[in-house]
């Protein structure tokens, strides 16, 4: 069993930066592959970014590619999302999940554990 909390969402200019982080519980969070996801009021949950267990491999969806960077802390059982250049289209709750395997994956499906989310808001 894993759990997910992330933090630091909230409100922000476009143009600006926001860090999220995700903490989970448990010893075996270096057993996990790990992504974000957001959802934005209206619409489905849609693919961010992934991480593998070792941190040593990103995916990313192409509309953050360039502009976001995942990173994990294997010692502190934390991951990252580093948000840059923001635009009020990334404005979404924001989630972290963790999924029982090596490498990164963009499926929702793959994940077996979700966190609660956290709000990010852009303005224009």
């Amino acid at each position: 069993q894993v759990q997910l909390v992330e933090s630091g969402g909230g409100l922000v200019q476009a143009g600006g930066s926001l860090r999220l982080s995700c903490a989970a519980s448990g010893r075996t969070f270096s057993s996990y592959a790990m992504g974000w996801f957001r959802q934005a009021p209206g619409k489905e949950r849609e693919f961010v970014g992934a991480i593998s267990r070792s941190g040593g491999t990103t995916v990313y969806a192409d509309s953050v590619k360039g502009r976001f960077t995942i990173s994990r802390d294997n010692a502190k059982n934390t991951v990252d999302l580093q948000m840059s250049s923001l635009k009020p289209e990334d404005t979404a709750v924001y989630y972290c999940a963790a999924a029982r395997r090596v490498a990164p994956t963009r499926r929702r499906a793959d994940y077996d554990y979700w966190g609660q989310g956290t709000q990010v808001t852009v303005s224009s």
